[in-house]
């Protein structure tokens, strides 16, 4: 089948920055679809038009009943930069689509301060938890970020400020790319504006505060960057432990017994796209997990609760597993290692002789590498404190 279907990207200066070809084919479609403010960018024509429900999958199956007839989609920008170009070619096939991208937003105020877009941590607010821009928060950073509406840079602005980084520059582009474009800015410790137009970027870079905390992303946070109630994996064998997890973009990760959720926390941390799931029984540590993803930037780790084994029926299969609980509980391992993706690795450490004596056996039946881990501390500038010793199996499952 030809193509059908065609993304347009439109900019705030709307129907005349569009080349005439790109005209010519909204012209000529049997039906545009956009948000509101899109389809007031364009003039009308014969075509039908369809604004976007909520949600946005919603409208999907009125655009497929068009197939074979010319639909065109407004998009802001870049529609594969944060856009609908996205949800489209999860649902229409490559052949089908026609993708005319303009300037994304990102771009643009990369060119207006003329920063390296390549160095800038690039996000989208839209529908997203604020608590996001924490991972990006270093000296020096710079962060470029689509808001959700007039509210967001102030509601930015307050975060910055009770984080330690209130002396960070805060640019804020309303109506970027059009005539109505106005530049505001003020150190986020200064920011007085409520509410701007809703239409609105953030552009920030960060100044660290003496107050604020930076934290690396490399595994091995310090133990006080967690709340928790003791039930948590020390720092320096957290490091071993997500070193032999070994996370790659775009895997997923089951914390099975997560405590404070300081494994998990790290893994979403660690590579972009990851994805985690903190399987956890007791309530107020489940309280802990949620608190201590947004402090620590990774807000949409996915929080399970109840016992393993039966709280993992229905998880998507991982490509990774954490055992920091439940070491001797056989249910459990069998169902770990069931639904362990092909080429996934299972990580289980264990403290006590029973949950030791179960590594063991798996050791046997499994192979795997097994390790002991062992830390003493300096105390008093006198004598060392051993920390109990740590056994851990590492295992990958053949593909």
């Amino acid at each position: 089948m030809s193509a059908w279907l065609i993304v347009v990207g439109i900019g705030e200066e709307g129907w005349t920055a569009l080349s005439g070809a790109t005209r010519a084919l909204i012209e000529s479609a049997a039906l545009v679809v956009g948000g509101d403010r899109h389809l007031s960018l364009i003039p009308k024509g014969r075509y039908d038009i369809l604004a976007w429900q909520s949600p946005l999958s919603d409208t999907l199956p009125a655009i497929a009943r068009r197939r074979g007839q010319r639909v065109v989609v407004l998009a802001s920008g870049d529609p594969f930069c944060y856009g609908v170009g996205t949800l489209l070619a999860r649902h229409f096939a490559r052949d089908e689509m026609i993708v005319l991208p303009a300037p994304s937003a990102f771009s643009l105020i990369a060119a207006r301060l003329l920063w390296p877009l390549e160095e800038c941590a690039c996000l989208s607010f839209h529908a997203r938890p604020l608590e996001r821009i924490r991972l990006h928060l270093a000296p020096e950073a710079r962060i470029i970020a689509l808001s959700n509406d007039g509210t967001t840079p102030g509601k930015v602005a307050q975060l910055l400020r009770d984080s330690g980084w209130g002396g960070s520059q805060l640019m804020v582009f309303e109506h970027l790319g059009g005539p109505r474009e106005q530049r505001i800015e003020a150190i986020a410790a200064e920011w007085r504006s409520e509410r701007v137009a809703d239409l609105n970027t953030i552009a920030l870079r960060c100044v660290v505060g003496p107050d604020a905390k930076p934290q690396s992303r490399r595994a091995g946070l310090p133990d006080d960057a967690f709340q928790h109630d003791g039930q948590i994996t020390k720092r320096a064998v957290r490091a071993a432990t997500l070193a032999a997890l070994a996370p790659l973009p775009g895997e997923l990760l089951w914390d099975i017994g997560a405590g404070c959720g300081s494994v998990a926390i790290e893994w979403l941390r660690a590579a972009r796209g990851t994805k985690a799931i903190a399987i956890e029984r007791n309530e107020v540590r489940i309280g802990l997990i949620a608190e201590n993803a947004a402090q620590l930037g990774v807000p949409d780790i996915e929080i399970v609760g109840g016992d393993a084994p039966a709280a993992l029926t229905g998880l998507p299969a991982p490509d990774a597993i954490f055992l920091g609980g439940g070491v001797s509980n056989g249910a459990i391992w069998d169902a770990a290692w069931q639904r362990l993706r092909p080429g996934g690795r299972l990580v289980a450490n264990a403290v006590s002789l029973a949950g030791e004596a179960a590594l063991f056996l798996r050791h046997e039946t499994l192979s795997g590498e097994l390790t002991r881990i062992a830390i003493a501390q300096a105390e008093n500038h006198r004598f060392w404190r051993q920390s109990m010793p740590v056994t851990q199996l590492v295992l990958a499952k053949p593909r």
